[in-house]
């Protein structure tokens, strides 16, 4: 994104010529690099002890930052660049004509290509790379400063990024929806390739784009009377291929399984026993709320409510069960369309709605977790956004059913419900039940048999436990629970639309998570709580908001490596332990 609005300024200030192009596109992409070698100096060097997960929240942190300080610099408009001076014709090949700056852009990939294999394999700043990324203990060991090959990694990385954005200027206009649609081609790419696979990532990047070229090219097709719109699928063709590749190829298509670590990582601390007293104080408490407070706080403690079941089931499959989901909004917002589709489409009423909901999303969660429990780590974490990308690519253009970017309309409770009062004290009931039900399985034998995968799969498949059937089982029970927030957050609003099961849900979700604390149980409640109240907010009062949050987040992270409410905890440890 930085890359398209660079070049783009730039170029205003140098010219339209050849020069002023070309020269733009280069400075553009040489300043994103040494911007984001500010970024791993100033923020990111300072967390690369906390969890790799803490690392992930203060780069989507910085995300929302650096897009409002787009925002602020260049508005809100795109902003449409010029065509590349000498490459504004076409040329015809095979009787289509193709335009010769795309030629261009076809043969600048194997040069990167062939300019990285060669960076990697035959310079000593390659060899260090590579050693670090197979063995970093023992590239520290023998005397290599590895803060500043991070630093160069990262600086390469941005530069690239930049110039694939500055080279997109003739193409595609600079706008501010780039970052976060672009980072999920990339994140599909490089896991299709196979992590830490530069070769299978570009072979990742061709088979993506000439399957999306492919179904742009068809277009709509007449196969034994049935229709295909095969234009259709290019909203999620890469997430397809991305499923398919997974299931067939767990590592990718040139990947290897990763390295055994020579230091074991250090299992995760217990979970304490929730409190009940204290549940039951703050239960007391959320009771009296509407007869003292307006409608507004009784509005957003549904809200609240919502989020925080939503939150604690992916932190039961995030923590306990050790199962990163990248797309946990899947079964949230399959649960709030199965809501409002039973009641509008199905004639159910309201009640009957409400409960038969989230087993439909349960029923999702059962298919897409046969798939997911196959899988670990990164690439686990993809899969579940494959295939919360393809459930959102149909509910966006099944327009005959779901209303396709529209959503539904007109999902309102019954009449006996219709009080926001009423209404507030039916979410609290029904999410407050499931996050206890969530508590409590925990700290049975199939939580204990959880964590003990968690920490030791092979101890755990050593005494008999079948891990693989027991995270099946976990995936049901939280899509189900995941389904139960988003119908209750659907009648609540009384309107669905694709952005309930978007990207930006799920990132949503891990937030919320995050900023509690994985280690705590009462972490995803708190951040849900604090995520939910900033964001409204901060919106309200300012058009930049998303840089406060971005600025929140950071300090939060800085401050709190285990998240907030493990670092009070933490804190409060500290304080007791202190002598008098």
């Amino acid at each position: 994104m930085l890359g398209l609005y660079g070049a783009y300024s730039l170029i205003e200030a140098l010219g339209r010529t050849p020069l002023g192009f070309w020269t733009s596109v280069v400075l553009a992409a040489l300043l994103v690099g040494v911007a984001g070698v500010l970024i791993e100096v100033l923020v990111l060097r300072r967390i690369y002890k906390a969890p790799e997960l803490f690392q992930l929240l203060a780069t989507f942190a910085i995300v929302l930052v650096i897009k409002d300080i787009a925002l602020f610099v260049w508005g809100a408009e795109d902003l449409v660049g010029p065509r590349a001076p000498g490459l504004s014709m076409a040329v015809e090949i095979l009787s289509r004509r193709i335009p010769a700056y795309d030629l261009l852009l076809i043969a600048i990939g194997p040069v990167v290509l062939l300019a990285l294999w060669l960076l990697l394999t035959r310079t000593r700043w390659g060899a260090l790379v590579r050693a670090a990324t197979q063995d970093r203990e023992m590239v520290g060991a023998l005397g290599v400063d590895q803060t500043r090959l991070f630093t160069s990694v990262f600086f390469v990385g941005a530069l690239l990024a930049g110039l694939g954005g500055a080279l997109q200027i003739p193409r595609e206009p600079a706008n501010l929806e780039l970052d976060l649609s672009v980072i999920a081609d990339a994140f599909v790419v490089t896991v299709v390739g196979g992590l830490g696979s530069i070769g299978g990532a570009f072979l990742a990047a061709v088979l993506i784009g000439v399957a999306k070229a492919f179904c742009i090219g068809v277009g709509t097709v007449h196969w034994f009377g049935v229709e295909i719109a095969f234009s259709k699928l290019t909203l999620v063709v890469e997430f397809l291929i991305m499923a398919l590749v997974l299931v067939v190829r767990p590592f990718g298509l040139l990947g290897r399984p990763p390295a055994t670590q020579r230091i074991a990582a250090d299992p995760a601390p217990p979970l304490a026993v929730p409190s009940w007293t204290f549940a039951l104080v703050w239960l007391a408490l959320l009771v009296v709320v509407p007869l003292l407070a307006d409608r507004y706080v009784t509005i957003l403690l549904t809200d609240i409510f919502c989020f925080a079941l939503f939150a604690v089931s992916l932190h039961f499959i995030m923590g306990p069960a050790g199962m990163v989901s990248f797309g946990h909004a899947a079964y949230f917002g399959l649960g709030a369309y199965a809501a409002g589709l039973l009641l509008k489409r199905g004639g159910l009423p309201m009640e009957a709605a409400l409960v038969l909901a989230p087993f439909v999303a349960g029923a999702f969660a059962l298919v897409y977790g046969w798939f997911c429990v196959r899988l670990s780590g990164v690439y686990l974490a993809m899969l579940t956004l494959a295939f919360a990308q393809i459930s959102w690519s149909i509910v966006f253009q099944w327009d005959s059913v779901t209303g396709g970017s529209n959503g539904v309309f007109g999902v309102w409770p019954s009449p006996w419900l219709a009080g926001k009062t009423v209404y507030y004290y039916l979410a609290l009931v029904f999410c407050g039940a499931g996050i206890a039900l969530l508590w409590r399985v925990l700290f049975s034998p199939f939580g204990y048999a959880l964590r003990a995968g968690r920490d030791s799969p092979l101890r755990a498949e050593a005494i008999g436990i079948d891990l693989r059937r027991f995270q099946w089982s976990a995936f049901v029970l939280v899509g189900v629970l995941a389904g139960l927030a988003g119908a209750v957050f659907a009648f609540s609003k009384g309107s669905i639309s694709p952005a309930t099961i978007s990207i930006a849900q799920s990132t949503d979700g891990l937030i919320m998570v995050l900023l509690g604390g994985v280690e705590t149980l009462t972490g995803p409640v708190a951040g849900a709580a604090i995520f939910t109240w900033l964001r409204d907010e901060v919106a309200r009062r300012t058009e930049f908001w998303r840089a406060v949050m971005g600025i929140v987040i950071l300090l939060i992270v800085l401050l709190f490596p285990q998240g907030l409410v493990g670092g009070l905890k933490a804190l409060v440890m500290r304080l007791r332990e202190r002598p008098a």
